[in-house]
């Protein structure tokens, strides 16, 4: 089917909290701090890594990377989600739909990205430290970067045209504050196989993928802690993988969530659909500059000594 003659709504409708439309201005309050806190503290770690010679090594270049798609992520849903509770401006033109939803899933898929390369930062440290500098060099990581941003838009570029192509005239009405492929597609009034097994394919060969080759580089990892003689060294090693483990956790196991609630959780209550989407988009860009500030004291530590610098 081609794009001519095909119906579409002029804009969509989207959603707060399905059953607590009359308090969505009590929520604005929790997600304006949310958002303030993941732009604020993602935005303060870029800058320290940025000003901070002690900094500029393999780890904190992914970190500044995995800030800079949390700040991105914040950026594309903040103006939906805070028009929505805060003005009950519900109403989004569908092209800029369109264009929220390809971001949202493009710089989702480059977190993903960038936790598989941290992880495989930490292998080559504890595994192989002694070629850690010659492996893991400037250009290398310029690389990397590149090439999971590459691999995210490329990916994702086909799914816009995937959705222009459907006629959309069941409604126009969205489940979330946000566009979201698998919330569109659900309300053509034609076949969306295409678009279903696409979006499988994108989910296991992306995703899926990077968290297997996570899973295997701390199994290897732990293969090598284990050879360590000392116990007090082993916890010290294992102590530098912490905060990536915890941040591995804040993005996938939400992301797992959602993906089995659009798939297999088609009776569950609307508000459960939400809640989890929320919890995968809010959470993670929140919570990545807590953990990495708290577990990480050369973090702490240029964070102080930029702001002293700024005072004096």
């Amino acid at each position: 089917m081609g794009f001519i003659n095909v119906t579409h709504p002029a804009s969509f409708l989207l959603t707060g909290v399905p059953g607590l439309e009359n308090s969505h201005s009590w929520l604005a309050g929790p997600l304006c701090v949310m958002y303030a806190v993941a732009l604020t503290g993602n935005t303060v770690i870029l800058q320290a890594v940025r000003l901070e010679p002690s900094l500029h090594e393999p780890m904190y270049y992914f970190l500044s990377m995995l800030s800079f798609s949390d700040v991105a992520m914040s950026m594309t849903t903040l103006p939906t989600v805070l028009r929505t509770f805060c003005l009950n401006a519900r109403h989004i033109a569908f092209d800029a739909c369109l264009i929220q939803m390809f971001l949202i899933h493009s710089f989702s898929m480059m977190e993903s990205g960038i936790l598989l390369a941290m992880s495989f930062d930490r292998y080559v440290a504890i595994c192989n430290p002694l070629h850690y500098a010659t492996m893991l060099t400037n250009r290398v990581i310029a690389g990397t970067g590149l090439a999971v941003a590459t691999r995210s838009f490329t990916t994702l570029f086909p799914l816009p045209f995937l959705i222009k192509r459907l006629p959309i005239c069941r409604s126009n009405v969205l489940s979330h504050s946000y566009c979201l492929h698998p919330d569109m597609m659900k309300l053509a009034c034609a076949d969306i196989t295409i678009n279903s097994v696409y979006g499988f394919f994108v989910l296991v060969s992306t995703f899926g993928m990077d968290l297997f080759f996570i899973f295997l580089s701390y199994g290897l990892i732990l293969q090598s802690v284990m050879a360590i003689a000392s116990r007090q060294e082993r916890l010290k090693t294992l102590n530098t993988c912490v905060s990536h483990i915890l941040g591995v956790l804040a993005f996938y196991v939400p992301m797992i969530g959602v993906s089995t609630m659009h798939r297999f959780g088609k009776h569950a209550p609307r508000y459960i659909h939400v809640l989890m989407s929320n919890i995968y988009l809010f959470v993670p860009p929140v919570l990545n500059p807590i953990i990495y500030s708290a577990k990480t004291k050369e973090i702490r530590r240029a964070i102080v000594r930029m702001f002293h610098r700024i005072k004096m």
